[in-house]
């Protein structure tokens, strides 16, 4: 390796300001760092091209971090991280790592490299100039009890579309893709100084990782995809897995509040679940403050993510169920628009979606009937029907070429990166990768999950290069579960 040149090409170098919150449907094993979590990392500014086509062309801002190693004599590269998302700042993501059991080995191997992607955070951001009711609408669309429906929700998502194509960063709307965010993190590499550099990305963040590993083979070191979207990345097809991850990952709540009869919720899962469609149908015609039915759908299925949650997610139905409202998960403030804009960016430009009416009624009944707890929402049509292809580049395709360097960790049960979806990247990557299954549910396994099994080879690969021969499974532990 080249020794670091931190800061080449930079146009700022400085300390971090204070570790910023991150989404909870990033890393949701984890909690939010402490006040001071980023007092140890450094922060710097690179400029890279706007359009790679044209290189010498405009330029843009990526905001970049660094935690450095903790033992230089053992520091054998630079790890480059990314919490997910799309659109969820990841400058403050070393700082939380660490914060949340990054083993020390893995601490002291590699110069702990963070960054807020094009159009995110203090890289610069786009906007989709979206009010508040419109994001408290959140990311599904509404749940679909007929093609009327679907109907409706098509007026909804040609507006937004329309908000993000005629909004102040329009420019920036062909360009914001995950392939250009993987070209970024090469200029990263270069700046670095770096020959090669290694790669821990969790959720979305696999899918840009396996774009890296494409679009630049001979440049990645040890790569670690951890929650894997399927093939096509965040396409039409991942989007409706969120419906079947719900379905993969709602009995364990179930049993969760079915062993606590003191939240009234049931004292069966099969009880817990009739509550669901319950409070559902109960809040989709009388909402309690800001919560209807689909707002709720939303609040189960985000706090499905993490072991941890559960207990909030019993007192939150508790809560509803006695007619009192609840908190708002995340303030509806410019930082949520920045990050709700950039996500669709990234998601509506990386493929092509359906522009029929018809494609997405008929995809909205089958989930219905399939996946009910989300009610077809997510086979409904979105932004992206309407989403401006002009300058837009062809989606990257996944391939088993390259060095065999990738390791991929999936939990069995995840609502946000069902494991079905995991194993056509598997495929896709052919001999390149190694799989570990953990039997647990939840989204993001290291370093925030339970089992030490999947933790344990994860932390021998990043710091050895040792990789399981073939792929592992690893059985559920004890004391996986939440307690109250």
């Amino acid at each position: 390796m080249h020794r670091q040149r931190w800061g080449r090409r930079r146009r700022h170098r400085s300390r971090c300001g204070g570790a910023r919150a991150l989404s909870r449907t990033t890393s949701p094993q984890a909690g939010a760092p402490d006040a001071n979590a980023a007092a140890g990392l450094e922060c710097s500014t690179l400029k890279v091209p706007l359009d790679y086509r044209r290189p010498e062309g405009r330029k843009i801002d990526i905001a970049i971090s660094r935690l450095a190693s903790k033992d230089r004599s053992k520091r054998r590269g630079a790890l480059l991280t990314n919490p997910g998302g799309p659109g969820v700042p990841g400058l403050d993501y070393p700082a939380l790592l660490a914060a949340s059991g990054l083993p020390k080995s893995v601490l002291d191997s590699y110069d702990v490299i963070g960054l807020d992607t094009r159009g995110v955070g203090r890289s610069t951001p786009v906007t989709c100039d979206q009010t508040k009711p419109q994001l408290r609408r959140g990311a599904f669309p509404a749940y679909t009890h007929s093609a009327a429906d679907v109907t409706q929700e098509a007026a909804y998502a040609r507006t937004i579309a329309r908000q993000c194509a005629t909004s102040r960063s329009a420019w920036m709307l062909p360009h914001t893709t995950t392939a250009n965010v993987a070209r970024d993190m090469d200029r990263i590499r270069a700046a670095l100084g770096e020959d090669r550099i290694s790669y821990l990305g969790a959720s979305y963040g696999t899918w840009l990782g396996a774009v890296y590993a494409e679009l630049f083979p001979d440049r990645g070191d040890r790569i670690v995809l951890d929650s894997n979207v399927g093939v096509g990345g965040y396409d039409r097809t991942a989007f409706r897995q969120f419906a079947r991850g719900m379905h993969d990952r709602f009995p364990d709540f179930a049993a969760y509040a079915a062993q606590h009869p003191e939240y009234g919720l049931g004292r069966t899962p099969g009880q817990v679940t009739a509550t669901y469609y319950r409070l559902a149908a109960r809040l989709t015609d009388h909402p309690v403050g800001d919560t209807d039915g689909m707002q709720f759908c939303g609040l189960t299925f985000e706090r499905l993510y993490s072991n941890a949650s559960l207990p909030a997610l019993a007192k939150a139905w508790q809560s509803l169920a006695q007619g009192k409202p609840v908190p708002p998960t995340a303030p509806l403030d410019d930082k949520a628009e920045n990050s709700a804009a950039a996500r669709h960016h990234v998601i509506c430009g990386d493929s092509r979606w359906s522009q029929s009416l018809d494609t997405y009624q008929r995809a909205a009944a089958t989930d219905r009937r399939r996946y009910p707890m989300l009610g077809g929402s997510t086979g409904s049509i979105t932004p992206c029907a309407f989403w401006p292809r002009k300058g837009i580049e062809k989606q990257v395709t996944i391939g088993d070429r390259g060095p065999s360097n990738v390791l991929m960790v999936q939990n069995e049960r995840d609502p946000g990166t069902p494991l079905a979806g995991a194993q056509t990247l598997r495929h896709a990557l052919g001999q390149r990768a190694r799989m570990i299954t953990a039997d647990q549910g939840g989204h993001g396994l290291y370093p925030f999950g339970t089992n030490t099994c999947a933790s344990n080879a994860t932390t021998a690969f990043l710091t050895t290069g040792h990789r399981p021969v073939e792929d592992l499974h690893c059985a559920a532990e004890p004391g996986a579960a939440p307690r109250k």
